[in-house]
């Protein structure tokens, strides 16, 4: 474009000095150039058309991609908020299985504790002497005090003494 001003600004010129000559040569490289720049517009043009094209492609790509994304997130999002419901049944399964078992515990060990409270103190004692201490204790706290202290009398004194220690905390 530049160099079509130049060569009017030349041309106009050499006009005034040459004449006609001049004229013709200017017209001719005119001319030549003209037909360059088409070809090269119309290359523009083509890239242009091309890009338009990758551009309009890429987008719709884009937009089926997001659909895909959110469909997954959404079923993900689904899964999600039926493991977090599955997790609370279980955590509610769980502490109701521990009541249960901890009510199963106290009966088992009431109605232990209803056996050695039928028995004689003496034949208690010699039972319970050769328990493990921390099964000794859960049994004694199950008994009235005045049956643990029949059965405490009739015990070896050091083992009734680290009894009711254990007893007292």
């Amino acid at each position: 474009m530049k160099r079509m001003v130049l060569c009017a600004v030349v041309s106009t010129m050499l006009f005034a000095v040459d004449g006609s000559e001049k004229l013709f040569e200017c017209t001719k490289i005119f001319q030549e150039r003209k037909s360059e720049l088409l070809v090269e517009l119309e290359r523009i043009d083509e890239e242009k058309q091309a890009l338009e094209a990758l551009k309009t492609a890429t987008e719709e790509l884009l937009k089926k991609k997001k659909v895909v994304l959110d469909l997954k997130e959404e079923e993900l999002k689904k899964k999600l908020a039926e493991v977090k419901k599955r997790e609370e049944r279980i955590k509610k399964m769980l502490d109701e299985n521990k009541k249960i078992l901890a009510e199963l515990k106290k009966t088992k060990m009431s109605k232990i504790a209803q056996t050695y409270s039928k028995m004689k103190a003496s034949a208690a004692a010699k039972i319970l002497s050769d328990l493990p201490e921390n099964d000794a204790v859960k049994i004694l706290q199950e008994l009235k005090p005045k049956t643990v202290g029949q059965i405490l009398a009739k015990m070896d004194p050091k083992k009734a003494s680290k009894l009711t220690e254990l007893l007292a905390n």
